[in-house]
């Protein structure tokens, strides 16, 4: 059996993956993208990848692929009908990055809410050793205590961030994009509602037809101008250019960004322009991405292939 690992190193370089040598010959390659995907999986039994563009283009001259495992949850890189059309059996992997994705979530809403960046930068600029008092809180900040905290997407990092939250003191919201959550711990509103009311507004929904653009300039005006907003779901969730319209006319207080609509960021992307961290954080990505969540996710994607060669369906999106 031959299998073929498209993007080693987006699970981490210091994660060991040769428990994939159990399974057949195993070819490595460190990244893959569009360009070069369909030459490399031409006679691969299994693929391994991450956000590599699987779909007709690129695996019509691999007749051989069986199965495709992927280092994720989302799998929108996959084209599901297709690969459902050639018998082409797609796994990924829940629940891995709950709580480094969670959080993440909470450094960002609290580094973002008590200005940290400022007052980091005051005291190592040498002001705070210049002044002649204990203290310093020039730039006024508040308790999350008593605050309203929206979130879109209540699944399983959902959840976690809405336990987290309400242990801060906070009210959780939240609003349901598929209409379909069955959550009914935390009190459910309308999008609207969720926009008006929140003091933070976190994302983690999925990417789809529903969800794209979803914070575009009509919901950001509809926030209350103290409020931050924290994407770690997926960019184009967030429109980028009415959030920096919105910050830089202070519509919205800060934002807190791990995912972006292009990704690595883009030299022309306008959140560049605003290096104020008290008003804008962008991390690269990486809130899933914990010692603890990568060596679980490569667990679970050889508990995947294992599966599948015991004729059994783990975690496959389209049996």
């Amino acid at each position: 059996m031959k299998l073929v690992v498209l993007e080693r190193n987006s699970i981490g370089t210091d994660v060991d993956v040769s428990c994939f040598e159990k399974f057949g010959e195993v070819t490595y390659y460190p990244n893959t993208v569009a360009d070069n995907t369909a030459e490399r999986v031409t006679d691969a039994d299994i693929v391994i990848a991450n956000k590599a563009p699987l779909n007709e283009s690129t695996l019509k001259d691999a007749p051989n692929v069986k199965l495709i495992c992927l280092f994720a949850t989302g799998f929108d890189n996959v084209d599901i009908a297709y690969c459902k059309s050639r018998g082409i059996k797609v796994a990924n992997v829940v629940n891995y990055c709950t709580p480094a994705v969670a959080q993440h979530t909470l450094l960002l809403a609290l580094a973002l809410a008590e200005k940290i960046a400022f007052y980091d930068d005051y005291v190592k600029s040498g002001a705070y050793g210049a002044q002649d008092r204990f203290s310093n809180f020039d730039r006024p900040f508040h308790d999350l205590n008593g605050k309203t905290w929206g979130i879109v997407g209540m699944g399983n990092i959902g959840r976690k961030v809405a336990a987290l939250a309400q242990a801060f003191g906070c009210k959780v919201i939240f609003y349901s994009a598929s209409g379909k959550s069955t959550c009914t711990e935390y009190e459910r509103a309308e999008f609207d509602t969720l926009l008006k009311e929140s003091d933070i507004l976190s994302l983690h929904c999925p990417l789809s037809d529903r969800t794209k653009g979803l914070i575009n300039k009509d919901a950001l005006a509809q926030m209350k101008e103290t409020a931050i907003l924290i994407n770690v779901a997926r960019g184009p969730v967030v429109d980028t250019q009415a959030l920096y319209e919105a910050l830089i006319h202070n519509q919205i207080a800060a934002a807190g960004l791990d995912v972006l609509e292009k990704e690595p960021i883009a030299k022309d992307n306008p959140l560049i322009g605003i290096q104020d961290s008290t008003k804008l954080i962008i991390t690269p990505h990486m809130s899933w991405a914990s010692i603890e969540s990568r060596n679980c996710l490569l667990d679970e994607v050889v508990k995947n292939i294992e599966a599948f060669l015991d004729g059994e369906n783990r975690n496959i999106v389209n049996p």
